[in-house]
């Protein structure tokens, strides 16, 4: 009888629980994001500001979905507007924009230590857009 009663609890509880500790599935929109561009064979490091955009959305593993095509939009910029070929662009975010700020002035510390490179931000202009999933 107590075996029976311990069984009927693990069935009760097994049915129960993955439903109180399932997360919900839509996606929370909105992150801060900032680019960093380096080259190997240019002395110059671009910085853009921290951008908030609202379409942006981080995955399961907590991930900036489409952070790929965030990179391309600074390289392809940079390559158009500031004639910088062979870029390497980052791309950092956080649902927080104190942190965010926190960690690029980290990067920009580190560059910076480097005094033959020089650092330069991005225009104003440049915005990130929503990036394509597919």
């Amino acid at each position: 009888m107590r075996y029976l009663k311990f069984v009927c609890f693990l069935l009760i509880a097994s049915l129960a629980f993955p439903m109180w500790g399932k997360k919900s599935k839509d996606k929370e929109y909105g992150v801060y994001i900032a680019g960093v561009s380096a080259s190997f064979t240019d002395s110059l490091v671009y910085f853009t500001n921290v951008q908030y955009v609202d379409s942006a959305s981080l995955g399961e593993k907590g991930l900036l979905d489409g952070r790929a095509q965030y990179s391309i939009q600074l390289k392809e910029y940079l390559e158009s507007k500031e004639n910088g070929k062979n870029r390497t662009c980052f791309i950092y975010f956080n649902k927080s924009k104190k942190k965010l700020n926190k960690e690029v002035n980290k990067i920009r510390q580190r560059y910076q230590k480097g005094k033959s490179l020089i650092i330069k931000d991005v225009n104003p202009e440049f915005k990130f857009e929503k990036a394509e999933l597919y």
